[in-house]
């Protein structure tokens, strides 16, 4: 599996992120289940919960549409993942190319690695 994207999008409308992935893999993320998933300290209960992979459970948050759910923004972070801003303000969480390709919703991958 290759964990290099070579494009991302976001369709605010639609509240989903979009990851094509350099091996012809595409990604498509509902905006509450990459806030169910941040990836920050405060989001996951302290730096002794921070996991390279996402919790399985996050796949069974349901969030509602919210300040929290909607994008403002995506940040490139360096070379290995990005940034998202949240309309609540919040921006601490880094989602690396690893954690984004690990926590992709669709059936095949989830039948790769069970929620």
């Amino acid at each position: 599996m290759n964990e290099k994207p070579v494009s991302i999008s976001a369709n605010r409308p639609g509240l989903e992120m979009t990851i094509a992935w350099a091996d012809g893999h595409t990604s498509i993320y509902p905006f509450a289940l990459l806030r169910a998933a941040c990836p920050c300290a405060q989001c996951r209960g302290g730096h002794e919960n921070m996991k390279s992979e996402p919790d399985p459970a996050v796949f069974q948050v349901q969030l509602e549409d919210s300040p929290a759910t909607r994008m403002v923004t995506v940040k490139a972070t360096g070379a290995y993942g990005i940034t998202i801003v949240w309309e609540d303000a919040h921006d601490y969480g880094i989602y690396n190319w690893h954690y984004l390709r690990a926590l992709c919703p669709c059936p095949a991958c989830r039948t790769i690695r069970p929620a």
